[in-house]
């Protein structure tokens, strides 16, 4: 039997036999040791199988050999990953050179990926931020108007009488610091004088009054290192220059000699700009925005010249010739000649750059002086470009800078031939001929020659067609596309200009836009508003209807059609923070909201509507005083009416007579003050209305609500002297006679005593006057609890008074008798009244009629 074991263990081991490997120590157990061993293998795995045991077995049904892959990926080396397949040699120079090249460009891509993720991630963190602060902007002006405006359930809750006036404070944002204070003084200026000449019919030079002002905030504020420049004056001399404003700006008082006779600057272009996009005169107004854009440019640029050769004057050599061909040739001599030689690809033609100068000419707007020159230098010009000049004069004379297809092929061809791809042509050479042929509209910069972000809005202009490429509507879009970020910079950052991007949408004629990039940053609030103010005197800006209008944004983005501006909207949210203090400033910018009076579709209405909303919460919210007074008007000593500012400025808001103005402001205002419980004012308003009925019923419910507060309140005085000063009025006039004037002449007289109660013990009297009692208005019964309860606390001092005193006892019983008498009387009168009054106001009168008959 161990014979047959032995050839058994042999047999087993040499089926192994070629597995074995030698460097293995061999492991000889028994069958116990081999079974006790598997038992306990068996006890640790058992009831243990993990998620990957499952997989693995899973795998191997699908004949994937998962131990032999988990084996490869742990011991795979990454180190050697971007390694040479092969090594390489020592003496392998271009290998290594490629290998490098290679591991640049990895390099290269992953820093690029990894400064493209931190890009997008900080701007969109910044974007998160600036769209945090404007919705909390929006939530803080929508609770304050809500609040300021009188939400009934609100109001009621927070107040109580007249004690709820401090809530309309909190419809007032913060007060603006002292540099934007000065920047709005400067700029409110402006807009008082455009309705003073709106209401004497005359035309006002709004943006060039705006440069003026802008010129002045210049000089006056200097901007800290940690703010960003605000580019607003070149933006308003663009839009002078589109709008062909006049640059006069004279004294208002004699402004009708050099105004009167022009025309009407006010909605001149409106209709067209309101009009069909695709009708004649629209185009042509696109021209017009395109070309007063360029010649704007132009202008600024020449301002630029001047400046450097005046500052560079050594480097210049201007010399004693002023012309402007040697003004440009000295500009030249500063920005492109540098120790001794002219910059790379500059061509001299008689000896000079003479290719920069035509440019240069052409680009300041100094076109006619440019041919000047060119025919100047006819001989060297056309030995080199045979045709230039014929071409150059055609397009010089040309009134929309525009050449017959002849020219423009000729062009084309020399173009093509040889300077599309010369490396060596004169950049300036090459911008002329682009400009003149308006060839290959798409690439947008020259090199050397679009510089600056004005160079290339200039080439921009200076290449659009109407007919071609979508126009200046083509131009828009592609601009679209490049974002604030791309001219503006990074807010915070050296560099940055604030205000360029408004600039930009300008010139393309996207002022809507244009005026809500300004909007969108705090420090150019004034700017926008002030932007969007002149845009729509000149009719040049497009509003919302109300269902177009967005809570968030006063910018409006239809699917279908142009955008919008909410004016009302951006001028409420800019005149909210000072309405208390300066109604009559605040007036003055709700007034320009319906300079949209006339735009279709019910939208011109609409906005009329508004600015009454608006002059109405004015009226609520402004303090009052004089000052109110003056802007609503009232009533002379003598009882003559005067009229308030906001009567005054009626034909700006559109309203056509009195009787409108009554109906739409002042008695709508009334209720409003009402609810909010400016009584005294709303009083004041109805009257002014000529309400007369409802100012004496005002008068009674406050009279009456007035009974209960102590007689050195505030409120309660000004409300008596109120309704002495009315009712005197109406006594002299004979107005509102009947019940309610009888009821505030009792409440009046309950103010200075209490002799609205019989206490003369003539039952048949008090039961009389309980009678009559049960007919006077609600604001009288009301406070019936109050007017029993002080007489009866008068009653009882008095008796007190009286039975401590040192009297002769016949003269006290006397007084005592007296007073027992007046306590029955008005029993008897609380009595008959009783339903009207709670139990516990009846016990109380009652004990105290107890102690009085004692």
């Amino acid at each position: 039997m161990s014979s047959d074991l032995s050839s058994l263990l042999r047999a087993s081991k040499a089926l192994t036999s070629h597995l074995n490997r030698p460097d293995l120590p061999s492991v000889n157990l028994s069958l116990d040791q081999i079974e006790a061993q598997s038992r306990k293998l068996v006890s640790k795995q058992l009831g243990t199988a993990t998620d990957n045991d499952r997989a693995t077995y899973l795998l191997a049904q699908a004949h994937v050999d998962a131990p032999a892959l988990s084996s490869s990926i742990a011991n795979l080396n990454t180190a050697t990953t971007f390694t040479p397949l092969q090594a390489l040699q020592d003496t392998d120079v271009a290998g290594f050179v490629r290998y490098a090249h290679e591991q640049n460009i990895i390099a290269t891509i992953e820093e690029a990926r990894k400064a493209t993720q931190e890009s997008f991630y900080k701007f969109l963190e910044e974007k998160e931020q600036d769209d945090w602060e404007q919705r909390k902007k929006r939530v803080f002006e929508q609770l304050g108007d809500r609040v300021g405006t009188g939400d009934n359930k609100a109001v009621s809750e927070m107040k109580r009488s007249m004690h709820g006036k401090s809530l309309l404070s909190v419809s007032t944002g913060p007060a603006p610091n002292l540099q934007t204070q000065n920047k709005m003084m400067a700029y409110d200026r402006v807009v008082t004088e455009l309705n003073a000449a709106r209401l004497r019919g005359i035309s006002y030079p709004v943006i060039h009054a705006l440069i003026q002002a802008s010129l002045a905030v210049s000089s006056s504020i200097q901007a800290s290192s940690s703010q960003p420049t605000i580019q607003f004056t070149p933006t308003l001399h663009i839009l002078s220059k589109i709008t062909a404003e006049p640059p006069s700006l004279p004294p208002l008082e004699h402004a009708t000699a050099h105004i009167l006779n022009a025309p009407l600057f006010e909605r001149k272009y409106a209709r067209v700009y309101l009009g069909d996009p695709e009708s004649r005169e629209a185009v042509e107004l696109r021209r017009q925005i395109a070309k007063g854009a360029r010649e704007g440019l132009e202008e600024q640029y020449w301002d630029i010249v001047e400046r450097t050769v005046h500052a560079r004057a050594m480097e210049a050599r201007l010399g004693g010739d002023p012309s402007v061909a040697n003004r440009i040739r000295a500009y030249i001599l500063v920005r492109h000649y540098r120790n001794g030689e002219w910059e790379d690809r500059i061509e001299l033609v008689a000896g000079q750059p003479l290719w920069a100068k035509l440019f240069y000419l052409v680009r300041t707007g100094h076109a006619r002086e440019a041919l000047d020159e060119a025919i100047r230098h006819q001989q060297p010009i056309e030995h080199r470009e045979a045709s230039f000049i014929s071409h150059f004069r055609a397009w010089v004379e040309s009134p929309d800078r525009r050449l017959p297809k002849p020219h423009r092929d000729q062009l084309h061809a020399v173009y093509n031939a040889h300077m599309l791809h010369s490396a060596t042509t004169d950049p300036f050479k090459l911008a002329l001929f682009k400009l003149m042929g308006k060839i290959d509209p798409s690439r947008r910069s020259v090199p050397q020659v679009t510089v600056t972000t004005e160079d290339w809005l200039w080439f921009q202009l200076s290449m659009v067609e109407e007919e071609e490429s979508g126009g200046l509507r083509g131009l828009a879009e592609v601009l679209l596309t490049y974002g604030e970020r791309h001219f503006d910079g990074t807010p915070g950052h050296k560099g940055a200009r604030r205000g360029v991007w408004a600039g930009v949408l300008l010139m393309c004629g996207q002022f809507e836009r244009a005026a809500a990039a300004l909007w969108e940053h705090p420090e150019t609030e004034v700017e926008a508003v002030h932007l969007a103010i002149a845009l729509a005197y000149h009719g040049l800006l497009r509003v919302p209807s109300r269902a177009e209008t967005n809570d968030s944004t006063p910018l409006s983005l239809p699917n279908s059609g142009p955008p919008a501006l909410s004016l009302s909207a951006l001028i409420w949210r800019y005149v909210r923070p000072f309405v208390k203090m300066d109604a009559k400033e605040a007036l003055q910018y709700v007034s320009c909201i319906c300079l949209s009076a006339d735009q279709g579709h019910g939208v011109g209405k609409e906005q009329v509507e508004t600015a009454w909303e608006w002059v109405r919460r004015i009226i609520v919210l402004a303090n009052p005083g004089a000052a109110w007074e003056e802007l609503v008007g009232g009533f002379r000593p003598d009882g003559t009416r005067f009229s308030g500012f906001i009567e005054q400025c009626a034909p700006l808001l559109k309203l056509s007579d009195m009787k409108e103005y009554n109906a739409q402001i002042l008695i709508r205002a009334a209720q409003t003050s009402e609810e909010n419980s400016r009584i005294p004012e709303a009083i004041k308003l109805y009257n002014l209305a000529g309400d007369y009925t409802t100012v004496i019923s005002c008068l009674s419910r406050a009279l009456g609500n007035s009974i209960t507060l102590p007689s050195s309140d505030d409120g309660a005085r000004s409300i008596e002297k109120t309704a002495s000063e009315i009712l005197r009025h109406y006594e002299r006039t004979n107005r509102a006679t009947g019940k309610e004037r009888d009821a505030v002449v009792r409440l009046l007289k309950i103010m200075e005593s209490t002799d609205l109660i019989p206490l003369d013990g003539d039952v048949s009297k008090i039961t009389r006057r309980a009678e009559e009692f049960r007919d006077l208005p609600e604001a009288l019964q009301r406070n019936l609890q109050t007017f029993l309860t002080l007489t009866m606390d008068a009653l009882a001092g008095v008796h007190q008074k009286v039975k401590n005193s040192m009297a002769a006892d016949a003269t006290k019983q006397m007084a005592l008798a007296s007073l027992r008498k007046k306590s029955r009387s008005l029993m008897i009168f609380a009595g008959i009244l009783k339903y009207r009054m709670s139990p516990d106001v009846y016990s109380y009168l009652a004990r105290l009629d107890v102690e009085i008959a004692l």
